[in-house]
């Protein structure tokens, strides 16, 4: 029961900062202003990627979390989950795409952090990450560009 319960107390607070942090910085018409790479991705496709990515990063938590709450991986997930919490207020709200770029790439790093940390503790739980290293990996590579480009 405790196994369940973990998860579902990560599912549901990192999914629900997720959509708070989205629904509370949505692209306005600042955003639609800017000139934008060729490979801007279609606006419909951030929610559903970010809602599969958050249920993802919180499993790989709870993952740690159960096995090791106290080791350097799992204080490496706040880390980036506090830096994934940031950008959209920071890109959006502040429309500091550059302050963005450098909260991104600390993301990154985090990320790929963790899943170095996580490995050794639970191989799920770093796997679980890959595909979001490559999202955010895509996503810096897009902010970098629209900060250039503007």
């Amino acid at each position: 029961m405790r196994t369940f319960f973990t998860y579902l107390v990560f599912i549901a607070v990192v999914v629900g900062l997720g959509i708070l942090s989205g629904v509370s910085n949505m692209p306005g018409e600042w955003y639609q202003s800017l000139e934008k790479p060729f490979f801007n991705p279609p606006p419909w496709i951030f929610a559903p990627v970010w809602t599969a990515l958050y249920v993802m990063i919180a499993i790989a938590g709870a993952r740690i979390w159960l096995v090791a709450p106290a080791s350097a991986a799992m204080q490496i997930w706040f880390a980036q989950i506090a830096l994934n919490m940031l950008w959209s207020p920071t890109f959006f709200g502040l429309q500091a795409t550059g302050l963005a770029l450098l909260l991104i790439v600390a993301m990154l790093v985090a990320i790929l952090g963790f899943i170095w940390k996580a490995g050794p503790l639970d191989r799920v739980a770093g796997l679980l990450f890959l595909p979001y290293a490559a999202w955010v990996a895509f996503a810096t590579l897009l902010n970098a560009s629209i900060f250039l480009m503007n």
